[in-house]
């Protein structure tokens, strides 16, 4: 099956919510940085969570670039599907 944007986004949501201490609604456009304040040892955690449920790897100069759970979702979706 491959994986979509559609598929991706609430597993992804499913691994942020434990993060969202603000307890703040998660959508596509959810920023990291100012919607959730996540620091960067938590976004690390979050990227190790993402690569075990994927089974992909996340270069890390691709990680400035996401800045919101869409554009993650959709870096995950063209990474999963090659």
């Amino acid at each position: 099956m491959a994986h979509t944007r559609d598929t991706i986004l609430p597993k992804l949501m499913e691994l942020i919510e434990p993060l969202n201490r603000k307890a703040i609604a998660l959508t596509a456009d959810t920023s990291f940085a100012s919607d959730l304040e996540l620091d960067s040892l938590t976004v690390m955690d979050l990227v190790a969570n993402i690569e075990d449920e994927y089974d992909i790897i996340l270069p890390m100069n691709l990680l400035p670039e996401l800045e919101t759970i869409g554009q993650l979702a959709d870096a995950v979706a063209k990474i999963v599907n090659g």
